[in-house]
């Protein structure tokens, strides 16, 4: 059941989201209320919610902001964490997740957004979505904080798939390479292929073919390959494209945000110590807010599924509605700079059509 469209919402220079509102640890209200605050910031977007209708009708009329600007879905399902992706992709076509991608797959929205199960949305987005010609296997590509100018390096693969093999490394430092140079703007992106040592002769056979690889497209898709780069490189200045496997990468991505938490909870506790310790974290205040907004993982919440005939961004599963709203905020550039067929036309131009994948 659809619920009746309000037509205001399809105005000729709004881009239409397509968001999964149930999926997420916080539940749709976290979900609604993060397409709220990106309402009252963006007046260029629209979104289709997909759930429960009743549920999702009531938070929607509490946001006067959102009024003309959401259509509705019913979806009588959700996917929760805990779901098997082969168990979501033969049971799963009632889920709100599978209708946020559908509408993506329809050509009605620009992108889908979801704070769900990620192996889940990974298997619906490639299986209603299709791979791009030319790519092996998808990846996920996050923003990463780094000591770079723009502030973020892309990392991928995070986790869409475990196993990489020479070719799809190179494949993602193409795709990579793509996201880099038109979410921030760097005319020739610098690519590092993570390793355990930055010397040719160190790591897996596949690494030291992948090196091959990389280098030998540098010039034609238009990136500097900076060769080996080890973990402090994640966030520091010698690339802005960080390539590895799915494993490595969400390993480490997961590490890093729990080396965040646990600094954050030992600033807090030296500052609680004394009398001294508040005093000096009182004239801290400024410093110590400028450096909570640089490292918080709240404003670059969404990884990207590159290789699909798609865009679809994923929120981390416990986003509030800051989260959120950077998620949406990501897709929305994503979708009107037009990326995901800039990434198609890059891919195809570089791949032999032999080996482009129909």
């Amino acid at each position: 059941m659809t619920a009746p469209t309000d037509h205001s919402m399809a105005k000729p220079h709004r881009t239409l989201i397509s968001v999964d509102a149930m999926g997420g640890d916080q539940g749709p209200e976290a979900v609604v209320a993060g397409c709220s605050v990106s309402a009252r910031l963006n007046d260029e977007i629209a979104f289709i919610l997909h759930g429960d209708e009743a549920q999702l009708r009531s938070l929607v009329e509490k946001r006067p902001e959102l009024k003309g600007r959401c259509e509705i879905r019913h979806s009588a399902d959700v996917v929760t964490m805990n779901d098997k992706p082969s168990q979501v992709v033969r049971t799963g076509k009632d889920t709100s997740m599978w209708s946020a991608i559908e509408s993506v797959r329809s050509g009605e929205a620009a992108v889908a957004v979801s704070c769900g199960n990620t192996g889940a949305l990974m298997a619906i987005s490639m299986i209603r979505l299709r791979k791009l010609p030319g790519v092996n296997r998808p990846a996920i590509a996050i923003l990463y904080p780094s000591a770079n100018p723009q502030e973020f390096n892309v990392m991928l693969d995070v986790g869409a798939d475990v196993r990489a093999d020479a070719d799809d490394l190179m494949r993602f430092a193409l795709m990579g390479t793509s996201y880099t140079r038109n979410s921030m703007d760097i005319d020739r992106p610098r690519v590092g292929l993570l390793n355990v040592g930055t010397e040719e002769n160190k790591g897996r056979s596949e690494l030291k073919e992948a090196y091959d690889l990389i280098k030998a497209q540098e010039d034609n898709a238009g990136f500097e390959f900076v060769g080996f780069v080890e973990g402090g490189d994640i966030a520091g200045d010698r690339a802005d494209v960080i390539v590895t496997d799915g494993f490595t990468g969400n390993v480490a991505i997961k590490t890093g945000e729990g080396t965040a938490t646990m600094i954050g909870s030992r600033l807090r506790e030296a500052f609680r110590h004394s009398i001294l310790s508040k005093l000096a974290s009182v004239l801290a205040y400024t410093s110590l807010q400028r450096l909570r907004r640089k490292v918080d993982p709240r404003r670059v919440n969404g990884g990207v599924f590159l290789g699909l005939n798609g865009t679809v961004v994923k929120s981390h599963g416990s986003a509030d509605a800051t989260g959120v709203s950077a998620a949406i905020k990501l897709a929305a550039q994503l979708a009107q700079s037009k990326f995901n067929d800039k990434l198609a036309a890059r891919v195809a131009a570089v791949m032999p059509a032999e080996e482009t994948v129909t």
